[in-house]
């Protein structure tokens, strides 16, 4: 019985099984992780003491946005005196800085067509600020995208975390136009999901976080002891948060300080974006995978799984994908073309293809629908639109595949995002503060 099990089995399955094993042992502690969320509640925290803090806001031709986030600064439930906005007009072509400063920041103008990005561009600031600002002796800086929108008590409660001893921290990131169309609600559940079920439970037990893109402070000693910001990948805040963790920096989170971003809308700039954060990620990955194996292998007790963590959330997991179905693909084509006997593997492989995708989409869906539930009264548009994108989700996700795929061989160019939706955060509710945190 046995050995006619065996004598089926072919050097396809063999492949296939152990994809589907690698891939379960890597990621099951993530499913661990909404157990933690849904039956644990994050620490509080409180502060006795107001610190001061620098703004530091990148923006390329942002003019249409910029003045709602410093104006969200302005009107912080936190002492004004202790919080000077800064925004670097970075290579703009329109009125950005002449905006940002009728709304009440300080200005510095950057123009630099040799270092592109975001991570230049932060530290070209921190280097102003420290050369004019000196005496003002901040005691840490937030960096937010010109995109976005802060709740009133944004700073009261990352004021929370930092006196608490935090060195680092994100926030919880929602999005101000979720209800636009199916891409910007995919961003949407995305960033909730990482902030709920990834950061949420990361605080909760105690463990490092990772800075995504925008909403962060970092204590002013770190970028001291490195001379600025020196993390300059295409996704520098991903570099930023493995260097760290690497160094034994535990990065916070902070679930009641809500910033609201803006997400793209059409599926070009969606590709583009992703296209540079996959670009992005395969870097880090090959720059600090080395590094953060030897962290979880021999790092001090306690510091070893953030290591592990963070190498999951660099390691190309997409790529188990990718590889599984093109394996499969490839064994159809040669039995096709009469190079490979038909038959068993033919079988397996058409399964196997139909059972990578159907996983994966269930996968996410499942995730999505969570996230969905447990943050429905944080996501600002109506009913009937929530629940069918609990359904497009998922296929949001999936467009994820050609672009890991693409981004493997193809060179990246930065590529603007346009941001054009002007609100005032008084528009939303404060469901997030009056919502009882599971």
């Amino acid at each position: 019985m046995f050995d006619q099990f065996f004598s089926q089995i072919s050097f396809v399955d063999v492949f296939n099984f152990c994809v589907f094993i690698t891939f379960s042992i890597c990621y099951t502690y993530q499913i661990f992780y909404v157990f933690v969320v849904l039956t644990r509640r994050p620490p509080e925290r409180r502060a006795q003491k107001n610190h001061r803090y620098a703004v530091i806001i990148s923006a390329r031709n942002e003019s249409a946005v910029i003045s709602d986030l410093v104006h969200s600064i302005k009107v912080q439930n936190y002492p004004q005196e202790l919080i000077d906005v800064f925004v670097i007009a970075d290579n703009c072509t329109d009125n950005t800085a002449e905006v940002a400063r009728n709304a009440g920041a300080i200005v510095f103008t950057r123009t630099n067509d040799k270092e592109i990005g975001k991570g230049y561009a932060l530290d070209y600031g921190y280097t102003c600020i420290k050369e004019r600002y000196r005496e003002k002796d901040y005691e840490a800086f937030f960096v937010f995208d010109a995109d976005n929108v802060l709740d009133v008590n944004y700073f009261r409660e990352m004021n929370a975390t930092f006196d608490c001893g935090a060195q680092a921290s994100t926030s919880y990131r929602n999005s101000k136009n979720y209800a636009s169309n199916w891409i910007s609600a995919g961003y949407a559940v995305w960033f909730l999901r990482e902030a709920k079920y990834l950061n949420q439970a990361r605080v909760t037990l105690n463990t490092s976080c990772a800075i995504s893109g925008t909403g962060f402070f970092i204590a002013a000693d770190i970028l001291e002891r490195h001379g600025g910001w020196k993390w300059h990948l295409l996704t520098e805040d991903i570099e930023f948060s493995a260097y760290n963790i690497l160094e034994g920096v535990r990065i916070s989170y902070t679930p009641t300080a809500v910033l609201y971003d803006e997400q793209p809308i059409t599926f070009k700039d969606s590709w583009n974006q992703r296209f540079r954060w996959a670009k992005g990620f395969y870097q880090v990955f090959l720059r600090y995978a080395g590094k953060l194996v030897k962290g979880a292998l021999t790092n001090p007790k306690g510091k070893r799984f953030a290591c592990y963590d963070m190498l999951m959330t660099i390691s190309p997991g997409m790529l188990l994908t990718i590889v599984s179905v093109t394996f499969n693909a490839i064994i159809l084509a040669l039995a096709a073309a009469g190079l490979m006997s038909p038959g068993i593997m033919i079988a397996s492989s058409v399964s196997s293809i139909f059972f990578c995708i159907f996983n994966y989409l269930v996968f996410m869906f499942v995730f999505g629908a969570l996230t969905t539930f447990t943050e429905w009264d944080n996501m600002h548009a109506p009913a009937g639109k929530k629940v069918l994108y609990m359904f497009t989700f998922p296929l949001f996700m999936l467009t994820y595949v050609p672009i890991a795929l693409l981004a493997i061989f193809k060179k990246v160019e930065w590529k603007p995002i346009s941001h054009t939706i002007s609100v005032n955060v008084a528009e939303y509710s404060d469901a997030h503060d009056k919502k009882e945190r599971i």
